[in-house]
């Protein structure tokens, strides 16, 4: 949540006297976080982790998806934003369809590579379940034909393949809500909200199978709240929120009393040690699964974005702003090295990790599925978990220092 000024090309038109220079670097919160959010979904889809039994989602409502679609929407408001101030809405409509091309691609190739390597797992080193069927996809083997067209227009959407197809709703939604904010910032509030209010009571969602009615498992109109919250806070859209004691004890105090009514890990604790709590608790949990509004209304609820994971995330994302110091100082320090080596070395890896997240994610969901098949074949033991996911880890960073690379185009003349 950067202290960026706003800028004019997205204020209110009457206001606006000269377009502001647009943000064009990259604020280390922003990476540091985003780096972290891609090692905590690889171990949260290496199948059976014993990891992923201490990942932030097993104590709150809000999970590393949270991280990453709201840091995304902080690292499109400097990718994007600055070419819609300074080309205009078109150039920045062209600019957007243009990243939602790569990740459409990177959705397809990352099912295609995942699907090939699950069959091939299957064919080659067959034993007491299928791995094909483990992921859910025998559909897709059964009616290649039918799931091939549903694959590519989006309608056929396995859970495991769901986050870069939400991922290109809510970019597609940019240029709409940036010329909605071009009218009036309160327009633009107003229409993201609404949306965000539609989809929670099942209004708008898109199909993810053909044979049932199952939507997408992340409902981009739902999601595309949080991402345009980060998006506001980079552009200056509304203002950062002070740093002060009180806010920080408040945050801190709803992250921790709203755990059991957040993770099931907390609530079989509380039950084991208080079954008469544990029960008022679960009663809670049956309350904010279904309410009058409609059935499949639910104030946690992660396919649609509930309130309470908003709630949460922005509470959790608060205390990690404070925690980096101002523009980011604390973490600055770290990368200088005035903590020491390792620090540094740590932080330059999770930095380079977030720098290049969309390469790093498609690798990672790739890998973890590959990683629990080495897991299944040492046995699952801690030295083992332990071994494979710390070995994943080095993949990634491996990935992003290559996808770094490669950008670079080191092959280019730099000199005349």
């Amino acid at each position: 949540m950067a202290t960026i000024s706003p800028s004019m090309d997205f204020a209110d038109p009457r206001t606006a006297r000269a377009p502001a220079v647009a943000a064009s670097t990259r604020d280390p919160r922003l990476d540091v976080f985003r780096g972290i959010a891609m090692f905590i979904i690889l171990v949260a889809h290496i199948p059976n982790n014993t990891w992923a039994n201490w990942i932030p989602a097993r104590f709150g409502f809000s999970d590393a998806t949270e991280i990453f679609v709201f840091c995304s929407g902080m690292a499109s408001a400097i990718a994007f934003g600055g070419v819609f101030a300074k080309k205009g809405w078109l150039t920045g409509t062209a600019r957007v369809a243009f990243r939602c091309w790569q990740v459409y691609w990177a959705h397809i190739a990352l099912f295609f590579f995942t699907a090939a390597a699950m069959a091939a797992i299957d064919l080659w080193w067959p034993g007491d379940g299928s791995y094909v069927a483990a992921l859910n996809l025998q559909h897709f083997f059964k009616n290649p034909e039918q799931q091939i067209v549903g694959l590519f227009t989006l309608t056929y959407v396995p859970n495991y393949f769901d986050i870069l197809p939400m991922y290109l709703g809510v970019l597609a939604l940019m240029p709409v809500m940036i010329a909605l904010v071009r009218i009036h910032l309160v327009v633009g509030i107003a229409a993201s909200l609404a949306l965000w209010a539609a989809a929670n009571i099942g209004t708008v969602h898109f199909p993810a199978e053909p044979w049932t009615d199952r939507e997408w498992f992340f409902n981009p109109f739902g999601w595309q709240l949080l991402f345009f919250t980060g998006f506001a806070f980079m552009r200056g859209w509304i203002p950062a929120p002070p740093v002060n004691r009180t806010l920080i004890w408040i945050c801190a105090a709803f992250l921790v009393l709203s755990a059991p009514f957040g993770s099931w890990k907390v609530l079989t604790w509380i039950d084991a040690a208080s079954p008469a709590l544990g029960d008022w608790i679960k009663g809670a949990w049956r309350w904010m699964d279904y309410q009058d509004v409609s059935e499949r209304f639910s104030l946690r609820d992660k396919t649609d974005f509930g309130l309470l994971r908003y709630l949460h995330f922005l509470s959790l994302a608060y205390l990690a702003w404070a925690a980096a110091g101002t523009g980011g100082a604390r973490l600055r320090e770290l990368a200088s090295g005035a903590a020491g080596a390792a620090p540094r070395f740590l932080l330059a890896i999770i930095t380079k990790v977030g720098q290049q997240s969309l390469a790093v994610f498609v690798f990672s969901m790739a890998v973890a599925q590959i990683l629990g098949f080495v897991l299944d074949q040492l046995g699952r033991n801690a030295e083992n978990h332990i071994l494979v996911n710390i070995w994943g880890f080095a993949l990634i960073a491996a990935t992003a220092y290559i996808a770094a690379w490669f950008k670079s185009q080191p092959w280019r003349s730099k000199g005349r």
